[in-house]
């Protein structure tokens, strides 16, 4: 076994390996950037190299940066997580000639495997069932739509370098086609530095089932079994689950067997993941899975095969990498119960998911009943540069509802001040009817996210909490029956009247609240009123009396806004300024303004243009993703205040439109 490896990557996964290493009496050395030079994943290393600026082009993609490190701190080996180098052949070249040992596969088979028109001609060949498509070299636009018409609609455009979802685009109809094409090609291009794509059918009821494979350089290849990863936006997964709700034996064995076939096929080493598109019309059958692609690499959601298998797959890929052979063979791996792993991120779903950025001034996440997969704390900021992951929540039980009833517990337990992020989503989602039957494809969280995102009015009480928290009549002091222990509105006759004025989105309410001397509050709210006590307050948590139940709220306030957390929702209400002055540089239907941090990848419009309503006017990237933003009226482009390539910030002007007569 290894000594001493260096980990080339960050945040979660590098914190991740880590653990395991040193576990093993692995000594760990970390890289980071100048944007992460206080990240946890430098703090949980033995010892740590700064390799460059924040841009990942100039730090976590930079080679020679990352093999200087390594030479330096005389590690053996290489891990490189996922993202980033992990996929990428020449890396896993360069570390062999530095002499050290890359913890992976041999990059002859990330290659087989990297672009998806080869891989799938391989698979073919090899005799794994592949998707109808076209998979060829003829990149020209005029080409391609005529393939896909001869499919017949839907079909979807991937760029064939593509992961994550990125460079990928669905087509209901022949006129979209090459709107489609060229956001896929510049989406691929901007991502992998590659614009080709290939051409596949569109199937209907389409589940994502993945299968762990595992091979060492002795000949050896096991499956431990296959995750459901049919949980998706944008084509990125959300939450995964495994064993695959509805499996039969007979199904799982044809696509473990596919799936190890398919890693013999490329002379494959270490940890893959081969995905399948399954169609889900008619219940899983044996004959209705297709390979996608194969990820050469460990994957985000691995911890909920170990939940089932009780193995450590970063241990395997250390053992692997170190030419001992698989520590087990097929007959000797087993399912036990049922997991699940969801993933919070720093974004904002009501919005369309945007990246959202921030300090998290707070972030509770349980531990007792949950494996908490995460590379930041209470502190860390997340930034525009990487990944907005903050953490995994992964849950083990006995059966599949058990597991999604600790799954819902969990969410219900996590929130984060100081970013927003998209555990109400989760938390909807874990609460999802057909996703509670296990009915659910990779199209459900398109057909059902409006009801997903939409956040519940506020009702009277969480108007009179918020209200109590914003007059300060939650304090540290303690509550008593004197003046001098309840300074807040004392009056000698009667009681006080505080009022507290909350707009949650259009609506603005004022709150009157009466203090008493018995320590309780009255809250007054359009035509009710409420009573309650506050019975704690720490921190960012306050527990409440009220109507005979006592609950525990969380909550964030600022100069110009309160944030209240309650049992899987959130609520955040402006606390209005009077004094301030509003922004009268445009009127709000004239202009387009940056809703992330992010650089401009095409403007679409001059100065002088006429635009209609819903027109594609700029086009920005922000973590990989590309974001359209749209006419909001019809009119005539006032100015241009960018160019493609400019990086802007959140809230920055981009277009204005003429005022309208």
């Amino acid at each position: 076994m290894f000594k001493k490896i260096l980990i080339a990557n960050r945040g979660e996964i590098a914190v991740r390996v880590a653990r395991t290493a040193k576990s093993l009496g692995i000594k760990v050395v970390a890289v980071y950037s100048e944007a992460d030079r206080n990240a946890l994943h430098v703090e949980e290393a033995d010892e740590a190299y700064l390799i460059g600026p924040a841009p990942v082009n100039e730090s976590y993609l930079n080679k020679d940066a990352i093999l200087a490190a390594a030479k330096k701190a005389g590690a053996q080996a290489i891990h490189p997580g996922y993202g980033f180098l992990s996929e990428n052949p020449e890396f896993v070249e360069a570390v062999e000639a530095a002499g050290l040992v890359f913890i992976g596969p041999p990059a002859s088979a990330i290659r087989a495997m990297g672009l998806k028109d080869a891989a799938k001609q391989l698979m073919e060949h090899s005799g794994v069932p592949v998707v109808p498509g076209y998979h060829g070299e003829n990149q020209d636009a005029a080409f391609l739509k005529t393939q896909a018409d001869q499919m017949g609609y839907p079909v979807l455009i991937k760029a064939r370098a593509g992961g994550g979802g990125k460079g990928m685009r669905r087509v209901d109809a022949s006129e979209d086609f090459l709107s489609a094409l060229e956001g896929a090609q510049r989406e691929g291009q901007s991502s992998f530095g590659d614009p080709r794509v290939l051409i596949e059918k569109y199937i209907q009821s389409p589940r994502h089932i993945e299968v762990q494979v595992f091979a060492d350089s002795h000949g050896n290849a096991v499956h431990l079994f296959e995750r459901d990863c049919s949980l998706q936006r944008r084509h990125q997964k959300v939450i995964e689950e495994a064993p695959a709700p509805g499996m039969s034996e007979e199904m799982r064995a044809a696509m473990g067997e596919a799936a190890v076939k398919a890693a013999l096929a490329v002379g494959y080493e270490g940890a893959g993941t081969v995905e399948f598109i399954v169609d889900g019309s008619e219940g899983l059958r044996p004959d209705r899975f297709w390979f996608m692609e194969m990820n050469t690499r460990l994957q985000v959601e691995h911890p909920v095969t170990e939940a089932i298998t009780g193995e450590d797959l970063v241990h395997w890929q250390l053992r692997v990498a170190a030419g001992a052979p698989l520590p087990k063979r097929q007959e000797e791996l087993s399912i036990n119960g049922h997991a699940f792993e969801a993933r919070i991120y720093a974004e904002d779903a009501e919005a369309g998911f945007l990246p959202a950025t921030g300090t998290l001034n707070e972030l509770r996440l349980p531990q007792h009943f949950a494996r908490i997969d995460s590379g930041v704390r209470k502190g860390d900021t997340i930034t525009p540069f990487y990944d907005p992951m903050i953490a995994k929540v992964i849950v083990h039980g006995e059966n599949r509802s058990e597991a999604l009833s600790k799954l819902s517990q969990a969410l219900e337990k996590s929130w984060a001040v100081g970013a927003t992020t998209n555990i109400t989503f989760l938390h909807a989602l874990a609460n999802h009817e057909g996703f509670a039957r296990g009915e659910m494809d990779t199209l459900l969280i398109d057909r059902e996210l409006e009801s997903l995102t939409r956040v519940p009015e506020p009702t009277a009480e969480v108007y009179a909490i918020a209200a109590a928290i914003d007059l300060g009549l939650a304090h540290d002091r303690g509550y008593g029956t004197t003046p001098w222990e309840t300074l807040a509105g004392w009056r000698l006759w009667s009681s006080a009247h505080q009022f507290a004025h909350l707009r949650y989105r259009d609506n603005l309410k004022e709150i009157a609240i009466a203090t008493h001397q018995d320590g309780t509050l009255s809250a007054a709210i359009d035509d009710r009123t409420l009573s309650f006590k506050i019975l704690r307050l720490e921190g960012y948590e306050i527990r409440i009396s009220m109507d005979g139940a006592q609950r525990v709220c969380h909550f964030a306030k600022t100069a110009h806004s309160l944030t209240l957390f309650i049992e899987g929702q959130s609520w955040q209400f402006d606390l209005p300024d009077h004094l301030s002055d509003e922004d009268e540089r445009v009127d709000a239907g004239s202009a387009i303004i940056s809703p992330v941090p992010g650089q401009v990848r095409a403007v679409q419009c001059t100065t002088g243009q006429q635009v209609a309503q819903g027109d594609v006017l700029v086009v920005t990237e922000a973590m990989k993703m590309e974001h359209s933003l749209k006419a909001p009226r019809d009119g005539v482009v006032l100015e241009v205040m960018v160019a493609e390539g400019d990086q802007v910030e959140d809230g920055a002007l981009l277009i204005t439109l003429e005022e309208e007569a």
